[in-house]
């Protein structure tokens, strides 16, 4: 069976800078409040929790452990798998914990730290039974069968893909509008000094997107995720497959974020006629080119998120949609603290430099 980069990996990475986002959210008040940082450690259980908290704790870093012991499994580490990932989840949640002794409006807690190291525990137990059992190696041979050897970039941004989807867009699929809202930061933060002079200022206000441009991103916004696929897929049959999965994981996605923001009864309040109209033109187009060699996949790729984001950052964030914005970050539990933010704003920059590194580096030329 040929050899792969895990995965395994890079999500760990990704996971544990969530971990980071989600346990010091807001970054801000920091100072110190007279304490010994290590005073948690020694003070008595908490006299009050809840079930919520409790499996939150568990259930956040579980994740975190099943990566770093899967990525010590996958690369001939297996004795120290479980012992790497146990003694990392420790530092991570005891390093978190002393810094929220910093932060006014977080509390440490000796149980969220033992029920942290519980999840990390639960994590790399979970990874090491399902490779003693072979399940993991079914998922190897799959991988081997399906992808191209060196295919874990793409597969971890597919993977991140259906969670940038949950914060809202502009127009479904939409994802990577940062532009104005940049702007915005950097005028604020060069706010009283000589440099906001430089800053380039737009001399026109952004207008309302045309019907036939909100058609065009949706399309686009579909397409490029089935692209990238195709990047690492040479089967046009089980690209085929992948197409059905990105429909179905992009609808659902979808429909979720809508639900999240509006109620369950608006779940499916996006998918109007227009929606419609282009979701059924990017399975068309993305069935048409089920056969594109690996590297013109790359190219279309490239192309088609340059045209995405250029409109997509024309498009002004109007009053109803700021509301819409504004009512999602205020969420605590699944947009944890606002994360689904960054996720819905890089995902699309991410991606055109993993689909650069495709064209100019040496896997094009398999």
């Amino acid at each position: 069976m040929p050899m792969h980069k895990t995965s395994a990996w890079p999500l760990a990475l990704v996971y544990l800078g969530l971990i980071v986002y989600a346990s010091l959210y807001p970054f801000s008040n920091w100072r110190d409040q007279g304490v010994d940082p290590w005073w948690f450690l020694m003070a008595p259980l908490p006299r009050y929790w809840t079930g919520f908290d409790v499996v939150s704790n568990v259930l956040g870093y579980m994740p975190l452990g099943f990566f770093l012991a899967l990525s010590a499994l996958r690369t001939g580490r297996e004795r120290y798998a479980l012992l790497w990932a146990l003694l990392t989840t420790l530092m991570l949640s005891l390093a978190l914990e002393v810094l929220q002794v910093y932060l006014p409006d977080r509390v440490p807690s000796n149980l969220d730290l033992m029920l942290n190291l519980a999840g990390g525990a639960l994590g790399a137990g979970s990874a090491w039974s399902l490779e003693r059992l072979g399940i993991l190696q079914r998922w190897s041979r799959f991988r081997a069968h399906w992808f191209v050897s060196d295919s874990r970039g793409a597969l971890v941004l597919l993977a991140l893909w259906p969670l940038a989807l949950l914060f809202p867009s502009v127009v479904p699929f939409g994802l990577g509008q940062v532009m104005e809202r940049l702007e915005s930061a950097l005028a604020q933060a060069l706010l009283d000094s000589p440099f906001l002079e430089w800053l380039p200022m737009r001399d026109f206000e952004l207008q309302p997107m045309f019907p036939a441009v909100e058609w065009l991103c949706v399309v686009l916004g579909l397409w490029i995720p089935c692209l990238l696929g195709y990047c690492v897929i040479r089967s046009s049959v089980k690209r085929a497959l992948f197409l059905c999965w990105v429909l179905f994981f992009g609808m659902g996605a979808t429909a979720l974020s809508s639900a999240l923001s509006f109620g369950p009864a608006y779940a499916w309040v996006w998918l109007t006629i227009p929606v419609k109209a282009a979701l059924v033109s990017a399975v068309l187009l993305s069935a048409a080119l089920l056969w594109l060699p690996r590297r013109a996949s790359a190219a279309l790729a490239l192309l088609a998120l340059g045209v995405d984001l250029s409109l997509i950052n024309q498009a002004p964030i109007g009053p109803y949609f700021e509301q819409t914005l504004f009512s999602w970050e205020q969420g605590q539990f699944i947009r944890f603290h606002g994360l689904a933010q960054w996720l819905g704003w890089l995902w699309p920059y991410a991606t055109l430099v993993y689909v650069l590194r495709l064209l100019w580096g040496k896997e094009a030329k398999n």
